[in-house]
């Protein structure tokens, strides 16, 4: 469908007393042409005059700005006017660029300077040139190019269902407190092993440490006098 059906299909009907609406429409009806679109990336911006601010506008896309959040956020210029139309904050750039195009062929028609090329007929158009038209299909509009992140997820949780795990939640890797991983095999097939950890040598160190904290056993006084006046050895005849 030619973007000349499509603008025919939801705007020559929308009927208008104001000369406000009846001069978007008019605009809107003009822009129906075949022709290419106007894009911004063959339309270079301007330069900002501005040197004591950081430029926070995109270098090709037109109408989108980027806060220090990392979102974009996008806004237009009504024709003759000084006021302009806010169409929302967006995660992604495309999304704001979207939605830029939107007001740009609502306001602008033929003369609209696009961020894409398929926006002529890609996009849905406001059903009239109410702001509060605008605002809906811009958001509509760049809805359906919000980025998917159930793949994201689900890989995610591909990759969680593969790793090993105990009852109680941990990661336990049952092979690495085999005895086996103490014996291994050098390229001359000489074996080693480690006795330390075989015999448990570190356990056995930590409790002859605690065994010099034990008080001395309790010896028997009159068993050690006895033992004392004991004659071994009787040389009397």
């Amino acid at each position: 469908m030619s973007m000349s059906h499509f603008l025919l299909h939801d705007l020559a009907d929308e009927g208008s007393s104001t000369s406000d609406n009846g001069s978007v429409v008019s605009n809107c009806l003009s822009s129906i042409s075949d022709d290419e679109p106007i894009l911004a990336s063959n339309n270079p911006k301007k330069r900002a005059g501005r040197k004591k601010f950081r430029e926070t506008r995109h270098p090709i896309y037109r109408g989108v700005r980027r806060r220090n959040s990392g979102k974009w956020v996008c806004e237009m210029r009504e024709p003759n006017k000084k006021s302009r139309i806010w169409l929302g904050t967006y995660p992604t750039l495309e999304m704001a660029a979207r939605a830029h195009d939107v007001a740009a062929i609502a306001l602008r028609g033929k003369s609209a300077c696009l961020n894409f090329a398929d926006s002529a007929w890609r996009l849905p158009m406001p059903a009239s040139g109410e702001t509060k038209d605008i605002q809906k299909a811009a958001a509509e509009a760049a809805e359906a190019f919000r980025p998917s992140v159930e793949v994201n997820e689900a890989e995610t949780l591909k990759q969680i269902e593969q790793l090993p795990s105990s009852e109680d939640g941990n990661v336990i890797n049952e092979e690495a407190f085999s005895p086996k991983d103490n014996i291994f095999s050098s390229k001359d097939n000489m074996f080693f092993m480690d006795e330390d950890e075989m015999f448990g040598m570190p356990r056995l160190i930590s409790s002859m440490a605690e065994a010099l904290m034990l008080p001395p056993p309790i010896h028997d006084i009159e068993e050690e006098a006895q033992e004392h006046h004991m004659e071994l050895w009787n040389f009397s005849i």
